[in-house]
C-alpha cells in the first residue's frame, strides 16, 4: 500500500439513511422467496411469479413474462405495466421506485441500478434515485441504466450501452456513454 492517506472514511457510512420501504422481516422473507422462485434456473410460470410479486406489494399488470434468474431487490417499490418482458439474469436494483410502462422489453442481463453513492463525500452516503421506462421502450442485453433516468416512449437502448441521463422519446441510443444514433420510427 502507498504511504498516502485516503480521504474516504467508509466507517462513517450510515446505512440507515435509506428508506427500505418494508420491515426487516418482510425483507428477509422476500430474500428467501426470491432465491427459490426468481433466482433459480427453473422456469417457474410467469403468472405464478407475478402473483408472488403482488403479494409482496408490487403493482403488476397483465401478460408479464419473467424469465429465470431475475433479481428484483424491493418488489414493494416496483410498478410494471401490461405485456412486459423481463429477460434472464436481469437485475432490478430498485432502492427507489422503478416504474415500467406497457409493452416494455428488458433484455437479458440488463442492470437497472437505482442505487449509487456520493463519491465526493468521505462517508459515501447513498445517492439513489428512481428509474422510469415508458411505454414501448426496449432495454437491450447487458445495458446499464443508472438512477434518476427516464427512458422515453418507444426508445431503444442498444445492447451493452451505459445510460446515466434521461432519454427522449423514439430514439436509439448506443455506446458508453450512450449517444443518440437516430430515430426508432421514422
Amino acid at each position: 500500500m502507498s504511504g498516502n492517506s485516503s480521504k474516504v472514511f467508509l466507517s462513517q457510512f450510515n446505512r440507515e439513511t435509506i428508506d427500505r420501504g418494508a420491515s426487516k422481516s418482510k425483507e428477509i422473507i422476500w430474500y428467501f422467496v426470491k432465491c427459490f422462485f426468481f433466482l433459480s434456473a427453473f422456469p417457474f410460470p410467469s403468472s405464478f411469479k407475478a402473483r408472488i410479486l403482488r403479494l409482496f406489494g408490487a403493482k403488476i399488470g397483465e401478460g408479464i413474462v419473467i424469465k429465470p434468474r431475475v433479481n428484483i431487490h424491493f418488489p414493494w417499490k416496483l410498478i410494471v405495466g401490461n405485456h412486459v418482458w423481463i429477460g434472464e439474469e436481469a437485475f432490478l436494483l430498485n432502492f427507489e421506485p422503478l416504474t415500467i410502462g406497457n409493452n416494455v422489453c428488458i433484455s437479458q442481463r440488463a442492470f437497472l441500478c437505482g442505487g449509487n453513492h456520493d463519491y465526493r463525500d468521505p462517508s459515501m452516503p447513498f445517492r439513489n434515485g428512481p428509474i422510469k421506462l415508458n411505454d414501448g421502450s426496449w432495454v437491450g442485453a447487458s445495458v446499464f441504466v443508472g438512477p434518476n433516468v427516464e427512458v422515453g416512449i418507444d426508445s431503444v437502448l442498444a445492447a451493452g450501452s451505459i445510460v446515466t441521463k434521461s432519454v427522449p422519446e423514439n430514439v436509439i441510443l448506443r455506446g458508453n456513454p450512450a449517444i443518440n444514433i437516430g430515430a426508432r420510427w421514422k
